[in-house]
């Protein structure tokens, strides 16, 4: 019998198929004491272990490539973790056998983030995983991991760690769903990338049993258990026509009208381009720089290196538009040589621009190095600063931008509450807005953005949050200025032409969302889209914000 469940949908697209479980977690060592002659053998055991998994995550990341490469190369600095690491040492001498060192060390640290309720704790599952992996190489057993399968399925774990999520194979792996998780996530970012159906936040997910037939959709959320074949049907031809639709418009995003809304992409690095390119991007919205960083924690890349790395993205859009976010440290990103070790709560502390005017050589090099990579090419550079607060980091990121002879826009990013409600007065420094709506949500609503228990606060429909974004946008009018989106809301289609509404000028996604947003755009004008926009910001919730937009695009 039909049964319908409702999660998260994070990335577009409809599954139909049988489910396959993730295999189960690594079981806990048992507690037993060693010997203390045997205390420095187990520690080595321990640190080849961990050295093991870091070189595997990083090898995975190679073969994906892209923003995974950089999730996967993040989460082995997470297994070299030195504080980590000496915890597993220090209990191995008092009679730890190695991996149970292992696993009490990252029972411990698991335990710090989630109780202290810090940002950080958004990667639980990551480092869950990371656990599992050396605490399987320690027992000699398989890692649990995606199940073999010679047909195609639709994937159901409690969470999926990045190292899992990089290397699905999407000709076997229809789409997946999760009981944890939020829309910003790691693994809803890599599925996104993928193009894979996902749907995350389903408490109760795991309870449906093994080869039942499930159909997905990843942009409702929505996942219908045995399915009739009138509903399979119904679902395969809105696909379908979907799919059409897709192939059927190109060019610049623009609404029926003719009011042009660039799309643009958001990147990590040279390898997220081709895809971008492949889409039709018309630029780059948000050029994530952090993730070169995160190449080596304990010192800042050389200005060469930063060179190459932002030319190979300047140079492979002439004449459009490349939008760069300098170093946004701290929170999940900490780096030992800028973000302090001991904040009680890194995602209210000293993180993005917080972080580079305490170091302003860092901020000085990365500039200077953007200066040097434009040179002599067809390319609109912009330049904005993470974690705006109020006029005053305005100005102080726009007089470094100078003072490195930098020759771009200046900009800022809305992701605080106090930077959308004093807009005007930040738009006196800086030429240009770009809302970040993931970071901007998780601050309006105080609910972490990687907490499935608090995901409908985390959802972009709120209509607090599209006041907010309402509130920017009217203030970069009034200057005359831009104001752009480049958080996740963007990626949603329906949700675009809402901001579209709201009088955001441009919308930068992840790659494959592109073509499903320029295609809704087109099918309605600016004025429906203002409709739209009025109605869900007159609603008292997400879904009923979503539902009154639906029904004015729809012209119910």
């Amino acid at each position: 019998m039909e049964t319908t469940l409702r999660g998260v949908g994070v990335s577009h697209g409809v599954a139909i198929g049988e489910v396959r479980h993730m295999g189960t977690a690594v079981l806990e060592p048992p507690a037993k004491q060693i010997p203390a002659d045997e205390a420095e053998r187990e520690q080595g055991r321990a640190r080849q272990a961990v050295e093991a998994v870091a070189a595997d995550l990083i090898a995975r990341g190679n073969l994906a490539g892209g923003e995974a490469q950089h999730v996967l190369e993040a989460q082995a600095m997470m297994a070299q973790d030195p504080e980590l690491i000496a915890d597993v040492e220090r209990r191995i001498a008092v009679g730890s056998t190695a991996e149970r060192g292992v696993y009490d060390a990252f029972a411990a640290y698991r335990a710090l983030l989630a109780n202290a309720g810090e940002y950080l704790a958004g990667r639980v599952a990551d480092l869950d995983d990371v656990r599992n992996r050396i605490v399987a190489r320690l027992l000699g057993v398989p890692m649990p991991g995606v199940p073999d399968s010679d047909e195609p399925y639709v994937l159901i774990a409690r969470d999926l760690a990045p190292a899992d999520t990089a290397l699905l194979d999407p000709t076997l792996v229809l789409g997946f769903v999760t009981e944890e998780g939020g829309p910003t996530s790691h693994s809803a970012i890599l599925a996104r990338a993928l193009g894979v159906p996902a749907v995350v936040a389903l408490p109760g997910a795991g309870e449906i049993a093994e080869g039942t037939v499930v159909a997905v959709d990843g942009s409702t959320g929505e996942i219908f258990v045995e399915p009739s074949q009138e509903k399979r049907a119904e679902m395969e031809s809105a696909s379908a026509a979907r799919k059409a639709a897709l192939s059927a418009v190109t060019g610049p995003g623009a609404t029926s009208d003719g009011h042009k809304v660039p799309l643009l992409a958001n990147v990590g690095g040279p390898g997220d381009v081709p895809a971008a390119l492949e889409a039709g991007a018309e630029g780059v919205g948000l050029f994530r720089t952090e993730f070169l960083f995160l190449d080596d924690s304990k010192q800042a890349p050389s200005e060469e290196k930063q060179i190459a790395a932002y030319r190979a993205v300047l140079e492979a859009f002439p004449e459009g538009r490349v939008v760069v976010r300098v170093l946004d440290a701290g929170a999940d990103k900490p780096l030992d040589f800028l973000t302090p070790a001991d904040e009680p709560n890194p995602a209210l502390g000293v993180r993005g621009l917080r972080s580079l005017l305490d170091h302003p050589d860092v901020l000085r090099t990365q500039l200077t190095a953007l200066s040097r990579a434009v040179e002599g090419l067809p390319v609109y550079l912009e330049v904005m600063a993470p974690m705006v607060a109020d006029r005053a980091d305005a100005k102080a990121f726009a007089d470094a931008c100078r003072e490195a002879g930098l020759q771009a826009k200046f900009g800022a990013m809305v992701e605080i509450p106090s930077a959308a409600l004093r807009a005007r007065s930040i738009l006196q420094e800086v030429e240009f807005l770009s809302l970040g709506t993931n970071d901007l949500a998780q601050y309006t609503f105080a609910a972490d953005r990687q907490v499935g228990a608090v995901s409908r606060l985390q959802d972009p429909w709120q209509p607090a949050l599209l006041d907010l974004v309402a509130l920017s946008a009217d203030a970069a009018r009034a200057e005359g200025k831009s104001c752009g989106v480049c958080g996740e809301a963007a990626s949603d289609p329906l949700l675009a032409c809402v901001l579209t509404g709201l009088g955001v000028t441009s919308l930068s996604m992840g790659a494959a969302s592109i073509p499903y947003v320029r295609a809704t755009l087109a099918k309605h004008t600016l004025a429906q889209c203002e409709r739209a926009a009025s109605a869900a910001r007159a609603a008292d919730s997400a879904d009923e914000a979503r539902t009154a937009a639906q029904a004015v695009l729809s012209g119910e």
